[in-house]
């Protein structure tokens, strides 16, 4: 979207969501939208990041743990591993996350929470072997 016609909102959005999900995943995802999806980019970045991201009630890291628990419990596992990678910059921990799977497991079911805490150990692993 041009910087001339976006709304306060997008650019609040986008802000927040490079903020949590780093420069490297939104350029990526801005580099290869098209036609088709930029319709579908434009929602997210105005609704998910510029809504409701961005509101002050909830810090970045809260907002993780309920994005990472609201994931894992709809199988959602692409999305699952890359707000785990987010927490990098959310501050949301491993223990955390371990709290929150407890939580899955009791809400959402034991066999879901099983599944999604494999998700995270792997990308957990994966993101500490990126950074030595």
């Amino acid at each position: 979207m041009p910087a001339s016609t976006a709304s306060d909102r997008y650019i609040q959005g986008m802000a927040t969501r490079r903020a949590v999900l780093g420069d490297r995943h939104v350029d990526k995802a801005e580099q290869t939208k098209t036609a088709f999806d930029e319709p579908f980019q434009e929602l997210i970045t105005e609704a998910a990041w510029g809504h409701v991201w961005s509101r002050p009630d909830f810090t970045l890291r809260e907002r993780s743990i309920v994005t990472i628990a609201l994931l894992a419990a709809l199988g959602q596992d692409e999305e699952v591993a890359m707000h785990v990678r987010a927490t990098a910059n959310t501050g949301a921990t491993p223990e955390d996350l371990r709290e929150v799977m407890l939580h899955v497991a009791i809400y959402a079911g034991v066999p879901v929470a099983n599944h999604a805490i494999k998700i995270i150990k792997t990308t957990l692993a994966d993101m500490k072997e990126q950074s030595t």
